[in-house]
């Protein structure tokens, strides 16, 4: 999987999420690497925070290699929940303040974790890279990163005519999309792009 996403990037798997007909599950927009450039691809590991680390540590003694710890800390943007001591990947940013407070846990602790509106688990696989974190189901793993490949050899065969000289709108066949569209304003750039092979939008 690792290998896989080496050639692609998150934007790649989100089009082909929607390709396929897979929802699209990103993290929050404000979800970065903490080391510029990292990436990151592997089956989840959830964990959920309650203000005590006790909860990662026991996390890692169920990880198997490939895996990725996702942690959801409520959406809580007063403390920092983990600290460079036990990972150093992807962050929603940085705070000085630790927890100051130890919640009840909840049985679903180390079996699913919240991301804004999307719930993952042991079943999910994760993409991170420069542009965001992604999730997609690992039963449709193998469709999507298929799908996402045929993209990315779409997009860099278009980006090298570009560097001949051959426009994008040209490429696109743009001026024909605008006839077809006023013979039927149901004609749609989407569905003229699928019909022509183009992959720059989904």
């Amino acid at each position: 999987m690792v290998k896989r996403f080496a050639e692609l990037s998150t934007p790649l798997v989100a089009d082909a999420c929607v390709r396929v007909g897979v929802a699209v599950r990103a993290a929050p927009a404000g979800v970065r690497a903490v080391v510029p450039g990292g990436r990151v691809a592997g089956r989840v590991l959830p964990v959920r925070h309650y203000g005590s680390v006790d909860v990662f540590l026991e996390a890692y003694g169920a990880a198997e290699p490939g895996d990725v710890v996702v942690i959801d800390n409520g959406g809580r943007l007063d403390e920092a929940c983990v600290g460079d001591l036990a990972v150093l990947v992807f962050s929603y940013g940085s705070l000085p303040a630790g927890p100051l407070r130890l919640d009840g846990r909840e049985p679903e602790a180390l079996a699913s974790a919240r991301f804004g509106p999307h719930l993952v688990g042991v079943e999910d696989v994760v993409f991170a890279d420069s542009d965001g974190v992604l999730f997609v189901p690992g039963a449709r793993l193998d469709e999507v990163l298929e799908a996402a490949a045929g993209i990315a050899r779409t997009e860099r065969a278009q980006a090298d005519r570009i560097r001949s000289g051959d426009t994008l709108r040209r490429q696109t066949a743009f001026d024909e999309y605008l006839e077809r569209r006023e013979a039927d304003p149901e004609y749609s750039f989407r569905r003229h792009l699928r019909r022509i092979g183009g992959a720059i939008e989904e």
